[in-house]
């Protein structure tokens, strides 16, 4: 006997699906949170002289979790007795909480074995829900610690990130799709997501202004780089003093690690002339270093400029929003005007320029967004204001991108659309879409179907035997292509195959034999004898019957006409059907 699970009714299999998702994200939220509590007690038991226990420490590892998400911390322990606010979030460290959720709620959304797909709004919400409960009880745990939670933090950004990995995750489950947008969603976006046109170039918008911001941040990150490269003495230095032992070390190399993406995020807003703030009275900028900075020691910190007049070194600064301007036009025009592509499928100027300018303004509301996180306060005095201002580097990566990108794609654009035979481009035909070596295998074809021998008709007569056609073999659809045809003739009747000019030479032979040469090219014999070719060089695709002679050149006179194949002769079967009224076919 085979064992069968008992069949649930749909209300409890759905019950217990959203239940399944509620646990799946309550599991990748301590997931999360264990693994950075291990990190954080290896490093207490490792600290020759720990400030706390182990109580301590957990709370810590909760409120650095915490921090992962973009809440704000406050440090209660200050000289001045006022908490200090911890607002700058390392976001190497974001990345493995929004994963976990990521994942969670993709796996949660994937089909069961029987290839039933869950809601996806109820997997949403229960994903998220069960990541958040653990995310209050962690708080509320650290709420103790040396590092507290701002609770009104806790429902932005802290849920919204959580929120927006989850929908992510849904989104991938359902395979990416690029619509249709929900039932709320107003019904002129509906309608513009449902063309095909309008989701290519939003692909390609999409596509243009992740490239552009990508761009930024590893020119940002190259601007870092050199900075403390030439400042490198001055970086050893501050990482041994900030701690004397080997688990000390370690806690400062790893948060510099944690920080690198934060690093980037400044050079790149250095570089789009914003620059950066260093404290409430100072500000750094392509131009020079203005105010007083107040700069904490730290590593990373070595790499920021020297007080005074900016050289051309910072100047060249500003070579990293022009080369993601650039690189945004061209992702542009990878769409709208390809390389190796026909002439008749590039966009217009309008919408190439169009879709610049979008992907311009997408690459501003992100770099606006990454830069406003990559700072934030580091205390209540002259560090409130830390790091780059998002609201100022948002429009200038706007402004860099859409004036330096637009021109740039429409000139491109132009140079790849430029008229063929006085540049190097290799262009393709618009009409067929062949690439030009396709284009020359396509005319040696055609010149050896023209040298090749032609089919050499048969004339046939009144007194010869019907014979079998011959088959003829139909040429290559690239022989009977004509377009090169240089000696082409029209004929005042249809060719019947594609060498009529080897035809018309064996004809016109074939007529002199006959002493038919040099007569009445439309006269009653004439014209029999050149039906009596086609029909005989068609291989049987002809009628059975002569042509139609006009009344004006009919005559009394029998004249030669090839035999059916019921013996009957041609002139007779003509004499019958003009009796008849039947037309015939006109050569």
């Amino acid at each position: 006997m085979t064992e069968r699970s008992p069949m649930l009714p749909p209300e409890r299999t759905r019950t217990l699906i959203l239940a399944s998702a509620l646990l799946r994200g309550a599991v990748a939220a301590g997931l999360g949170l264990g693994s950075l509590a291990v990190l954080v007690t290896v490093l207490w038991i490792s600290s020759p002289y720990p400030d706390s226990g182990p109580g301590g420490a957990l709370r810590t590892a909760a409120g650095i979790w915490l921090l992962a998400h973009g809440a704000e911390l406050l440090r209660p322990d200050t000289l001045s007795g006022v908490p200090a606010p911890v607002g700058v979030v390392p976001l190497l460290l974001v990345a493995g909480p929004v994963w976990l959720a990521h994942r969670a709620a993709r796996d949660a959304a994937e089909p069961d074995e029987a290839g039933r797909r869950p809601s996806q709004a109820g997997v949403f919400c229960a994903v998220t829900a069960g990541y958040l409960l653990v995310v209050a009880g962690a708080a509320a745990y650290a709420r103790g610690g040396s590092l507290r939670v701002v609770p009104e933090t806790l429902a932005f950004p802290v849920a919204l990130v959580v929120a927006g990995a989850a929908a992510a995750g849904v989104w991938t489950a359902a395979g990416r799709p690029f619509g249709p947008l929900p039932s709320w969603a107003p019904l002129v976006l509906q309608e513009a997501m449902a063309r095909t046109l309008f989701r290519d170039r939003a692909e390609a918008v999409c596509r243009a202004a992740a490239t552009g911001a990508a761009a930024l941040l590893g020119g940002g990150a190259l601007v870092v780089a050199v900075a403390l490269g030439r400042n490198a003495a001055a970086a050893q230095e501050s990482f041994l003093v900030l701690s004397g032992d080997w688990s000390g070390r370690t806690a400062v190399l790893l948060l510099a690690v944690a920080l690198v993406p934060n690093a980037a995020l400044w050079g790149a807003a250095y570089g789009l002339g914003p620059g950066f703030a260093l404290g409430t009275g100072a500000t750094a900028t392509p131009l020079g270093l203005s105010g007083t900075p107040a700069v904490p020691d730290f590593p990373l910190l070595a790499a920021v400029p020297e007080p005074g007049a900016a050289t051309p070194l910072n100047w060249a600064a500003c070579a990293v929003p022009v080369v993601a301007a650039l690189a945004v036009a061209w992702c542009v025009l990878r769409r709208a005007a390809p390389a190796d592509g026909p002439r008749a499928r590039a966009w217009s100027p309008r919408e190439t320029a169009l879709t610049t300018g979008l992907a311009a303004l997408g690459c501003g509301a992100l770099m606006a967004l990454l830069t406003a996180a990559a700072g934030g306060p580091l205390g209540t005095g002259a560090l409130g204001t830390f790091g780059p201002v998002g609201w100022l580097a948002g429009p200038a990566a706007l402004a860099w991108t859409a004036i330096v990108g637009v021109p740039a794609a429409l000139l491109v654009r132009l140079w790849r659309l430029r008229e063929p035979g006085w540049a190097w481009r290799r262009d393709v035909p618009e009409e067929t879409g062949k690439t030009p070596e396709e284009a020359g295998e396509r005319k040696e074809k055609r010149k050896r179907a023209k040298k090749a021998a032609p089919v050499e008709p048969k004339h046939a007569t009144a007194s010869a035997a019907p014979a079998t056609p011959e088959p003829v073999t139909a040429p290559d659809g690239d022989a009977m292509d004509d377009d090169d045809d240089a000696g082409f003739e029209p004929y005042d009747f249809l060719p019947t195959d594609p060498w009529h000019e080897h035809e018309k030479d064996r004809h016109e032979k074939d007529l002199r034999g006959k002493g038919l040469h040099g007569k009445d090219w439309h006269g009653k014999d004439e014209r029999e004898a050149r039906w009596a070719s086609l029909k005989q060089g068609s291989g049987g695709l002809m009628a059975d019957f002569p042509a139609h002679i006009p009344a004006a050149l009919r005559s009394d006179e029998p004249s030669a006409a090839p035999a059916d194949n019921d013996g009957r002769s041609a002139q007779g079967t003509q004499g019958t059907q003009g009796a008849q009224g039947t037309p015939g076919a006109t050569p």
